[in-house]
């Protein structure tokens, strides 16, 4: 398989250019961090800051959507401003119900730990935030978005389940799903590019879940390899609900300023409304990089990946069938009202030919086979997890709440703005 360079002059094979190991590598250290880190770093470069697209970005208007991200630190919330989300359904939960093993995952907020219960022995996911970094980004109601999201979500086969959430003076804990198949993107990470059965079967479990989120009025907006996990068998179990927009209709739109850089619709970075075809763009993007081992539109120069983004027409290379072609070509449409999905959302995409070989009613079941098998040996295998966490030593902070003693003025603020996090589904919401 051969790629062209960031100019899109030269062409090269990966076997033979060095060069290219130093993009993928710059591309995965760039991908770690958050749209904020990202923004912030863009706000320091004086070089960067001169292309007048990220100006433009800098120079956001005042936004109507209320959720619009923030790179300017504020105080946490007053008590009116608490987002109260009802009374907590499992007051007892603590840290230290669990044993925390392993740091699997880590984000803007905080971490994400494997975990033993306690009593039952069952292991866990807890993504564990910190409130006072939460709050300094004004994200707290991104977070109990998530948590909305996540209450939503637990009886489809391709989104991952919340089993409860509780929170300490300065922490929130989401108790999810345990899943050890690895982040897609590790796996591309190692593999560069999927063969295009294997793509299509991840393309599929992916548009399933968008369009279960889409029959719900969410919007995911946040589609990149590094949410979407494998589970033991290898099946696609999508993650991380913190940039959903709920209560989007059919028709709506809503204009925040957020997603990850290789991934931004054309319409998000021309600070236009934009609707669930956002979505459609993302899985275009995921699609094209399993196949051919970058983003679409992807340059080391962010300024000049968003010029790609907004003017360079698609480049598809031979080595995908007419049927990918055709698809990537509809999704990636930078009009998105002429894009694939725009007309009848995800019935559009579920009878393009591409997907043809799919019966769909199998792949919900779970009853077509995983192309790729992880081959885990049970909870405690981690060979599918990035070494660059779980080689991290598990903070002593994580399974214990804070002393009474020592919870300053601002911890208790911080406690008050999450008011109503904590949630214990009825037993009869399990899967």
């Amino acid at each position: 398989m051969t790629i062209k360079s960031a100019t899109g002059q030269t062409e090269m094979t990966y076997s033979k250019s060095k060069g290219l190991v130093a993009l993928v590598s710059a591309f995965m250290k760039q991908r770690r961090m958050g749209l904020n880190d990202f923004i912030q770093r863009l706000a320091t470069s004086a070089y960067t800051c001169k292309h007048a697209e990220v100006q433009s970005i800098l120079n956001l208007s005042p936004p109507q959507d209320a959720e619009l991200m923030s790179t300017t630190p504020s105080p946490p919330p007053s008590p009116t401003q608490q987002i109260n989300l009802g009374p907590s359904s499992n007051p007892s939960a603590k840290p230290n119900d669990f044993h925390f093993l392993k740091v699997i995952g880590k984000g803007s907020f905080g971490k994400v730990l494997l975990a033993r219960h306690r009593q039952d022995d069952r292991f866990y996911a807890v993504k564990v935030l910190q409130k006072k970094a939460i709050l300094k980004k004004k994200e707290e109601k991104h977070i109990m978005s998530e948590r909305n999201v996540l209450l939503k979500n637990v009886k489809h086969p391709f989104l991952v389940g919340l089993h409860y959430s509780f929170q300490t003076a300065d922490k929130l804990y989401f108790v999810l799903d345990y899943i050890n198949g690895g982040e897609l993107f590790y796996h591309l990470q190692r593999e560069r590019c999927f063969l295009e059965p294997r793509a299509r079967f991840y393309a599929a479990e992916i548009a399933s879940a968008l369009g279960y989120l889409h029959s719900l009025n969410i919007v995911y907006r946040d589609l990149k390899p590094e949410n979407i996990l494998l589970d033991s068998q290898g099946h696609v179990v999508l993650t991380d609900f913190g940039l959903c927009k709920e209560n989007i209709e059919p028709n709506g739109t809503t204009s925040t300023f957020c997603g990850t850089p290789e991934y931004l619709a054309p319409e998000v970075l021309h600070k236009q409304p934009y609707d669930r075809t956002v979505d459609w763009w993302c899985l275009g993007a995921v699609l094209y990089e399993m196949l051919y081992g970058l983003p679409p539109f992807y340059s080391r120069n962010t300024a000049e990946m968003y010029d790609n983004i907004l003017t360079k027409p698609l480049q598809l290379k031979p080595n995908i069938s007419n049927a990918a072609r055709h698809l990537l070509e509809g999704l990636l449409q930078k009009d998105r009202t002429k894009r694939l999905g725009c007309a009848d959302d995800f019935m559009e995409i579920k009878n393009h030919m591409f997907f043809s070989p799919i019966n769909w009613d199998e792949l919900n079941a779970k009853k077509i086979t995983p192309p790729f098998n992880p081959n885990v040996t049970g909870p405690n295998d981690l060979r599918h997890f990035d070494p660059e966490f779980t080689d991290e030593p598990v903070p002593n902070s994580i399974g214990c709440s804070p002393d009474s003693v020592l919870v300053t003025a601002s911890i208790t603020e911080a406690a008050e703005a999450f008011v109503g996090f904590s949630y214990a589904p009825s037993m009869d919401s399990y899967l």
